[in-house]
């Protein structure tokens, strides 16, 4: 497995490269369509590959509960259960540390959850989600680590992230299958010398590439981007980064300018089943509002997804004011095009020394 950097901007710190993975080329900067359960909401695999998905995420918290590792195993693992061919990344669980804080139980080898969906008691730590990301047989695995709260106090964030290398170090040490790569994650929450002490540290665990976690957890914009100006440049250079959970297209291009590769965030497929759909310079239009029930034109006259193509803002309008599942999918479909439509003209630009100049649309 490899990462190539193919070109870089010569104003910013933004590069555009090429990660070969077991099952394929993923072009960076690239942006990941988050498949928790092991589907993209309300895509079929088809769809997201004539979108122009290259990868997609999997949870390993909600799979390992459902359907269990069992049939994970029996299946294949997650390629063939889900039908997608293309690469995967799966997460480590380390979010749910943050997001289920009331259903579980930090100990020094992991974390004591209570199911989210019928109570029962179960241990991840290192070990366990590796062993788990090992039957998925994602092509990126994510080392175990806790997202850290917000807001922390800096003896709760050095704490934790204490904790965290540690379990990274035991996730660097387990066996993984032929081809899999491991990527490690700086914590630190928004203290600039935790955050550039876990880059250094896991630096030299050398893992296949290196993710920034505990971002958009409820920190300002003017804060992400500030820790992510303290994270990137301590990153080794040759190697893809990762920001996790992030976010808006603006978010998404300045972290870009600061020499991220890989986004993920479930905001195109949520606000899309409520009804809110990207336009091109990264605002949303509310389509259920009233004001577009005799509004004919596209959701963007400037897209060519299925759904700007064939349906009117009024039909789709209509159609998710009266629970039709087709809304939901058609502003979905458009959502994720625009994402990784978004990624096509920062790769172009890119290539082309003219990053600067659609940063500057975004602002």
């Amino acid at each position: 497995m490899s990462f190539v950097i193919t070109a870089r901007d010569p104003e910013t710190r933004a590069r555009r490269g090429r990660l070969q993975t077991a099952h394929g080329i993923v072009n960076t900067p690239i942006f990941m369509p988050v498949g928790t359960r092991g589907s993209v909401k309300a895509l079929s695999p088809a769809e997201l590959e004539e979108l122009g998905a290259e990868i997609i995420l999997g949870n390993t918290y909600h799979l390992f509960l459902k359907p269990g590792m069992e049939i994970m195993e029996l299946a294949g693992g997650l390629h063939d259960f889900a039908n997608w061919r293309r690469p995967i990344l799966t997460d480590s669980g380390g979010f749910q540390v943050f997001s289920l804080a009331k259903l579980r139980k930090i100990e020094p080898d992991g974390v004591r959850f209570a199911s989210h969906i019928d109570g029962t008691r179960f241990f991840l730590g290192p070990r366990e989600s590796m062993a788990i990301q090992r039957t998925l047989g994602s092509d990126i695995v994510m080392a175990f680590d806790e997202c850290t709260p917000y807001p922390a106090t800096y003896e709760q964030a050095e704490k934790s992230l204490t904790q965290t290398l540690r379990w990274e170090r035991i996730s660097r040490e387990q066996e993984l299958k032929p081809g899999q790569m491991l990527f490690g994650i700086v914590q630190g929450s928004m203290f600039r010398d935790l955050r550039r002490h876990a880059a250094a540290e896991l630096a030299k665990m050398d893992f296949d590439g290196y993710a920034i976690g505990g971002l958009s957890v409820g920190e300002t914009e003017e804060t992400m981007f500030e820790c992510l100006d303290w994270t990137v440049p301590e990153l080794p250079e040759d190697k893809p980064h990762y920001l996790m959970g992030v976010g808006t297209p603006k978010q998404i291009v300045e972290a870009v300018a600061r020499g991220v590769d890989m986004f993920d965030c479930v905001m195109p497929t949520r606000l899309g089943r409520h009804g809110s759909a990207f336009l091109r310079d990264g605002s949303t239009l509310p389509i259920k509002a009233g004001r577009y029930a005799r509004d004919f034109a596209p959701i963007d006259e400037q897209c060519d997804c299925y759904a700007c193509r064939n349906f009117t803002r009024a039909y789709i309008r209509h159609l998710m004011n009266v629970g039709e599942i087709l809304g939901i999918r058609l502003v979905t479909l458009h959502n994720v095009h625009y994402f990784i439509n978004l990624m096509r003209r920062i790769r172009f630009a890119i290539e082309n020394g003219t990053f600067s100049s659609l940063r500057a649309e975004f602002h």
